[in-house]
């Protein structure tokens, strides 16, 4: 019987603290998943878990293979995967998450392109507005917007980012024009997923937290207040070019503008990077560079 026979099982289980969660995850009967780990244990000649009707707990024993085995799983993965990618064909599972809005109307079409050209990979894509933990949950990709935050990943630019403020010609002609950050405070302001406005002043980060006139977290319908001329709106650029360049918005405070953000594709710290994430990364900084909303 093979060492690593069992390890997946037991790091499903002590990771999700569930057979029937391990099992799920690893797409076996419990009871698969509950044979596997008592055959570890009897190889080990030692008790991993503490088990109750209720929940699942690591012995001290069940610890220290975890921390040791988690490595483990991961350096094999690397191995196999590092063989696999001689065939350099994407294929087998990708899970990647995103933002709702964004990976609806900007990464979700790329995907299902870059799914049609590689037949053999299948994908699972979680829309969400949460911070999804890649390692844990075992996404592969993450596309996030912004500033990032987990220096435990490492993030790759797809996109640039840059924040707009904007507002209608009507809304103006009726309310008058902002000349200064301080001015603000005195418009009616449209207010998204971010509670605060960023700007820079003097090479300094200047933080505006508007007292909104009208709110809703989806960046689409703020633009259409907007461009009713209900408000000011601080929006990324994919939203706002167009409209920009046709004239029915109009950019503010231009010099007090943020540098780029960025859209980045994050993965965990891995000593090979598969095929399947390369080439994904990889055209979707081809595909967004091509979008309309990204060509200057």
């Amino acid at each position: 019987m093979s060492g690593w026979n069992g390890l997946d099982e037991f790091l499903a289980v002590a990771e999700t603290g569930s057979f029937t969660l391990a099992a799920k995850r690893l797409r076996l009967s419990p009871s698969q998943v509950s044979r596997a780990v008592a055959q570890l244990e009897e190889r080990l000649q030692a008790r991993l878990f503490f088990r109750t009707t209720r929940r699942v707990s690591l012995t001290e024993t069940g610890q220290i293979l975890l921390n040791h085995g988690q490595r483990l799983q991961e350096e094999r993965d690397e191995a196999f995967q590092a063989v696999g990618d001689v065939q350099d064909s994407p294929k087998g599972l990708l899970r990647m998450t995103c933002s709702v809005a964004y990976g609806e109307h900007f990464v979700m079409p790329l995907i299902n392109d870059f799914l049609a050209l590689h037949p053999q990979l299948n994908v699972d894509m979680e829309l969400t507005n949460r911070t999804v933990d890649l390692v844990h949950e075992r996404f592969d990709v993450a596309i996030r917007l912004g500033r990032l935050t987990d220096s435990t990943l490492v993030a790759t630019q797809i996109a640039p980012r840059r924040l707009y403020l904007v507002a209608a010609p009507a809304y103006l002609e009726h309310r008058g024009r902002p000349h200064s950050l301080s001015e603000l405070s005195d418009h009616r302001c449209l207010v998204g997923t971010n509670d605060t406005w960023a700007f820079h002043e003097q090479g300094q980060e200047w933080v505006f937290r508007p007292r909104p006139y009208w709110r809703c977290n989806s960046g689409f319908a703020v633009l259409d207040a907007a461009l009713r001329g209900f408000g000011l709106a601080q929006l990324p650029d994919y939203y706002v070019r167009e409209p920009m360049r046709s004239g029915q918005l109009v950019t503010l405070l231009d010099e007090y503008r943020t540098p780029n953000q960025g859209v980045w594709a994050l993965y965990p710290q891995r000593r090979f990077l598969s095929t399947k994430i390369r080439q994904v990364i990889d055209h979707l900084k081809t595909g967004l560079a091509a979008r309309p909303e990204y060509r200057d």
